[in-house]
């Protein structure tokens, strides 16, 4: 019963938007594009990038698109960011060379997010349109240490042994969340736009403490062509 009723209230609530819609000319397509920023507090890791999402307006209220970002940052790796099973290995090690990777290990990282659904938009005022959408796709990273910064001979064959003889690794997991915001409609074929997106994903499971969060933000200037969808209404 709960879930009929959430169902109607949806159909009431998308209706009763798309009624009030204030914008007379939509584009059926359009491009966003410009730079972005993800932070993940649990690492303490900042990349910068950007942000390129390819949008279909079937209705003034719902668009479907795909969304791809791409950003590179680094940090230091820290001991305590280590699940339980790298950490007991770290543990085992003899003194000198737990020591020589004790105060973190520097490293930089390429993140890659592809997603692809929906983008329920409200158009009730001319200038402005607000949206919220779900985030569902594949986060890709790669990292790279570098031991080569840290002072002591062990770092390098230490980091070799917990990441099965390598100095880099690369990970794909699905990630899940939420995000919106406003596009400032200057002209229906140009506006600026700014989007917060929050997502969850668990990568590096077998060396790294998870799940974790993400939070992207984005700046971005938005291109509309195609037909006016609203000529139909």
């Amino acid at each position: 019963m709960r879930h009929r009723f959430f169902c109607v209230l949806a159909v009431l609530v998308l209706t009763t938007l798309t009624c009030f819609s204030q914008q007379r000319e939509i584009t059926q397509f359009s491009l966003i594009a410009g730079p972005s920023y993800l932070a993940t507090p649990s690492l303490n890791l900042a990349q910068r990038g950007f942000n390129l999402d390819l949008a279909t307006n079937y209705r003034p209220w719902l668009s479907m698109g795909f969304d791809f970002s791409a950003f590179t940052g680094g940090t230091t790796l820290m001991p305590q960011y280590l699940n339980a099973a790298t950490q007991a290995k770290l543990g085992a090690l003899p003194k000198p060379l737990f020591m020589s990777v004790a105060g973190g290990v520097p490293f930089t990282t390429s993140t890659y997010t592809y997603q692809m659904g929906p983008q329920l938009n409200y158009r009730h005022f001319r200038k402005v349109t607000l949206f919220v959408r779900p985030a569902l796709g594949l986060l890709h990273a790669k990292f790279q240490t570098h031991p080569e910064k840290l002072s002591s001979p062990y770092a390098t064959p230490v980091i070799m042994g917990l990441l099965n003889g390598k100095l880099s690794s690369a990970d794909t997991s699905v990630f899940y969340g939420f995000g919106g915001g406003a596009t400032w409609e200057i002209h229906p074929n140009f506006g600026l736009r700014a989007t917060v997106d929050l997502a969850r994903y668990n990568f590096f499971a077998q060396t790294l403490t998870g799940p974790r969060n993400s939070v992207r933000f984005s700046v971005t200037t938005k291109f509309g062509f195609g037909r006016n969808i609203m000529s139909k209404y």
